[in-house]
């Protein structure tokens, strides 16, 4: 738990107003902190009538840039996209959509195609790696009694089922389908987002808490090839993937606040079972 100094420090050091004092060894300047009027726990203090921005000089858009180079990357790169946005000439709708994904996987595509049995192949190994996804995902519950990928991945698959149906995106004009594929025989699926994807995500995530380093990663290389693959056959779009697994990373992290709160419920009404 942090102490009330740690939760200053970390409020005010965002603040492009905090300073460092050169003696302070990484601590929080007191003075520094009360003449911005950050070093509360709502993020700041405007009682006396100014801003934050107010108080900002050069050394402090200095300091941003020098102790702050990751947020800096990604302003200049929403500078970036809001020209790009605004002048882009949109896609007719006459025309399939653009994915930059299929460009860059445009050889393999035609190798997919045009070698029915190679495609036959790698959709039948991938098959086999969402079989091992589903396996690790309920054995962590069934067999190690740790629920938490499970109710991830029912939380997952019920929100991609619900914007699934919501948004129902047109198959790529290319698709190339094999029997062997999950789901078996071609049958309807929703292409956003990719369950393939972050179902991988969720079991490399347990993995890693279980610091089940190898498996883990292994899990994370065939992730890779999955999606190239499904960019290949044209099985889904590069945004189905992408926002895979941003719902991998997403759905862990609430199935764990989930588990959170009920634990700490069950121990307020004294209904928590030990051991």
């Amino acid at each position: 738990m942090k102490t009330a100094e740690a939760t200053a420090a970390t409020t005010t050091v965002l603040s492009p107003g905090y300073k460092r004092s050169p003696k302070s060894n990484g601590k929080v300047n007191g003075t520094a902190a009360k003449k911005t009027g950050v070093n509360h726990g709502n993020g700041g203090d405007i009682s006396n009538g100014k801003a934050s921005f107010m108080k900002w000089t050069l050394d402090d858009v200095v300091y941003v840039a020098k102790y702050h180079r990751l947020p800096c990357f990604f302003a200049a790169w929403f500078l970036f996209f809001i020209y790009v946005e605004y002048t882009l000439r949109m896609v007719p709708d006459s025309s399939p959509p653009f994915d930059l994904g299929f460009v860059v996987t445009r050889s393999f595509h035609r190798a997919l195609a045009s070698w029915p049995e190679l495609n036959s192949l790698l959709a039948a190994l991938n098959t086999v790696f969402v079989a091992m996804q589903s396996v690790y995902i309920i054995g962590t519950w069934v067999v190690e009694g740790r629920p938490r990928a499970t109710i991830s991945a029912l939380f997952m698959f019920t929100c991609r089922g619900i914007l699934g149906y919501s948004t129902q995106l047109p198959l790529p004009q290319e698709f190339v389908g094999s029997g062997m594929d999950f789901p078996v025989g071609n049958v309807s699926f929703f292409l956003f987002y990719s369950g393939h994807v972050a179902g991988s995500v969720i079991a490399s995530l347990d993995m890693r808490r279980m610091q089940r380093w190898e498996l883990a990663w292994l899990f994370d290389i065939l992730n890779v090839l999955q999606a190239v693959r499904l960019l290949g056959t044209r099985g889904h779009y590069t945004i189905d993937l992408a926002v895979g697994v941003g719902a991998g990373i997403l759905f862990d992290s609430l199935a764990g606040k989930y588990i959170e709160s009920r634990r700490k419920s069950a121990v307020a009404s004294g209904t928590m079972k030990l051991g």
